[in-house]
């Protein structure tokens, strides 16, 4: 379907950006978790509401990992 040469770098391409979008919604759901903890299982992660709100109110694409 295409020429050699495309096909070296768009598929990489491709699965990167699918790797990439899949690590975000992985970071949206986690932060979404940690929102609905409460405040004693909180307190059992060495976690305050405050600490959450810092977290959850991070853009989708700071990931902490860099991954």
């Amino acid at each position: 379907m295409y020429p050699q040469s495309r096909q070296g770098w768009f598929t990489p391409l491709v699965h990167g950006v699918v790797q990439q979008l899949g690590r975000w919604r992985q970071l949206h759901r986690q932060r979404m978790e940690l929102a609905r903890l409460s405040d004693a299982a909180l307190q059992d992660i060495g976690m305050s509401r405050a600490d959450v709100l810092q977290e959850v109110e991070r853009p989708f694409w700071d990931d902490p990992l860099k991954k």
